[in-house]
């Protein structure tokens, strides 16, 4: 429970130093204080970043619940039952067509070929934990559709824990123009120039950051 929920890092810590940054980030620690970021096994986030490709998040709930109730490895808890998300080895013979059946869309050939990948050695994601951020990247960026942002989303969000990367989507891109850049024109902003002034600002924790700012800009519609 400690590892998946990240109870160990000291966060009150991490808040003080962010908090130091300037206004708009002090403002947005203490309306957004209780953001943690969970320590997720690398293969389901994996897999479940692909799945969000293009979706929402009811439907990406509903096929994550198809995919491990398909291919599980069942948990009884007080009499209940739980489906574990598949492992890699599970999936070894699920086709394209099966992938279908789960009203996966395009994403069927995605997951075989990452699925595939995995199986077949030709990443090894257990090696990952040991190398630096950007050699990591660069592996989660061959893998299929994977881009940046998702890689990113992967290297932040799973049990990698690289609190240092700045995933940006459209909503982070929006308040980092609103607070930061000024750009008349946001849409025109380079992604570059916004991860080099978050790894300038918030250094190490701007992972933690991001996550900040994002619920400040869904929050405030921005």
């Amino acid at each position: 429970m400690n590892q998946y929920f990240d109870l160990d890092r000291d966060y009150n810590k991490i808040k003080t130093q962010l908090s130091k940054v300037d206004n708009y980030m002090k403002e947005s620690i203490q309306y957004w204080h209780g953001i943690r970021l969970l320590n997720q096994d690398l293969r389901e986030t994996t897999i479940s970043f692909i799945i969000s490709a293009n979706n929402n998040i009811p439907r990406i709930k509903w096929i994550i619940e198809r995919l491990s109730q398909k291919y599980w490895t069942e948990i009884i808890r007080n009499w209940k039952s739980y489906f574990t998300f598949p492992i890699a080895e599970q999936l070894k013979d699920v086709s394209i067509s099966d992938y279908r059946k789960l009203w996966v869309w395009f994403r069927d050939v995605r997951l075989y070929e990452t699925t595939r990948m995995v199986i077949d050695w030709k990443i090894d994601l257990n090696s990952l934990y040991k190398k630096d951020t950007q050699t990591v990247k660069n592996e989660l960026l061959n893998l299929s559709w994977i881009w940046p942002k998702v890689a990113d989303c992967i290297l932040l969000f799973s049990d990698l824990k690289r609190m240092e990367v700045f995933p940006i989507d459209v909503r982070v891109r929006r308040v980092m123009n609103e607070l930061y850049i000024h750009n008349p024109d946001e849409t025109k902003l380079n992604k570059n120039q916004i991860q080099k002034l978050a790894c300038e600002k918030f250094w190490d924790y701007a992972g933690l950051a991001q996550e900040y700012l994002f619920y400040r800009a869904r929050t405030q519609k921005l």
